[in-house]
């Protein structure tokens, strides 16, 4: 127990007020068993010391952040401050990147990208609301529970596999280092008219250019999942390495069927990385572009032009960051929001399913 005062040299015996304990006196109480010892602000300040004895883990405090420094400025430049710019543009009328000029504060980007206010007389932007934020939020609930149920599905047949494991593994992991653009024309090729796909079923559906809306987005799915496999495996399986083989050992005596084994063993085994491929999952479908540019080649099935039938909320920040910064800030303020919401909802909802 400590109570700092002002001066070092005190004549008269040092007492305590405790609201439990009453008066104590400095020094060893019996009663209470109690070793009531001073230190002074300045000597604590200066020298680390409590109780006479040197603490070295708050004397060495300096080096931590000497260590932490370049990371700390990294983060601050490269990560704070355009998170903090672009709340700022967000909120700024008619900004102008090359002479960092406005016309004020207002809400107005954000009521236009909502089609909640005009751009011009009857004229109102729909493209968020009608596009970007339905497809963008498709692609998420889509993509992202599918990609971990297949991931883990292929992890355990790998787990299983007593012969040429490390060569499949190889072979699943090869679209995480493959170039996302050059797959997207592999893909392009494939569900062409008059592509892989329309031959073998024997059927003459227009899958990508000229497609309507929503069948385009079945291509676009598979090839989001197709290109988020890779990583998932790779940290679904070396958490089933990790897994206590007495469980599996155990519902064999008891005669436990592989989908109980499953259920019941791997996947509770497995919630820590479940979660982890959840999160960051949710995080990139939420952000998804690349996989538009390589298929389509732009927002619309038709390539560059004609209706954003193809928009998401990442293709729409980069497609106004030139003609309306403003706009575009607020798009990407709102996807930030979106995202964190999201993160901290299966944060709550996993750490809630921990206690029950």
């Amino acid at each position: 127990m400590e109570n700092n005062v002002s001066q070092l040299d005190i004549k008269k015996p040092l007492t305590y007020q405790d609201p439990n304990l009453g008066t104590l006196n400095e020094g060893y109480n019996e009663e209470q068993n109690i070793n009531l010892h001073y230190v002074s602000r300045k000597e604590r300040k200066k020298e680390y010391v409590v109780g006479g004895v040197s603490d070295q883990e708050q004397s060495n405090n300096w080096k931590g952040w000497l260590y932490l420094a370049p990371v700390l400025i990294l983060m601050s430049v490269f990560l704070i401050y355009p998170l903090i710019n672009t709340i700022a543009i967000s909120f700024m009328k008619d900004y102008n990147y090359a002479t960092g000029s406005f016309n004020g504060f207002t809400f107005d980007n954000y009521l236009i990208i909502l089609g909640l206010k005009e751009i011009s007389a009857g004229v109102y932007e729909t493209d968020v609301i009608n596009y970007a934020l339905p497809n963008t939020f498709l692609i998420v609930f889509v993509t992202v529970p599918l990609s971990i149920i297949i991931a883990l599905l292929i992890s355990v047949l790998l787990n299983n596999l007593k012969w040429l494991q490390k060569v499949y593994q190889v072979i699943f992991f090869l679209p995480y280092v493959t170039n996302t653009i050059a797959v997207g024309m592999v893909f392009s090729v494939l569900f062409d008219k008059t592509g892989v796909i329309n031959y073998i079923f024997g059927s003459n559906i227009t899958w990508i250019y000229g497609a309507s809306r929503w069948t385009a987005m079945i291509p676009l799915c598979i090839y989001i999942v197709w290109g988020s496999l890779p990583f998932k495996i790779l940290i679904l399986l070396s958490g089933l390495q990790n897994v206590d083989k007495q469980y599996y050992q155990a519902a064999k005596i008891d005669s436990a069927s592989s989908w109980k084994i499953l259920w019941r063993i791997t996947v509770p085994s497995l919630s820590p990385q479940i979660l982890y491929l959840m999160v960051t999952s949710f995080i990139g479908a939420f952000k998804e572009y690349t996989a538009v540019v390589g298929l389509f080649n732009g927002p619309s099935t038709t390539g560059t032009g004609g209706t954003p039938e193809m928009l998401t909320m990442v293709f729409y920040i980069y497609k106004q960051l030139n003609s309306q910064p403003g706009r575009a800030a607020a798009c990407a303020v709102l996807l930030f929001l979106i995202i964190l919401c999201f993160t901290f909802l299966q944060l709550y909802l996993s750490k809630r399913k921990a206690r029950n």
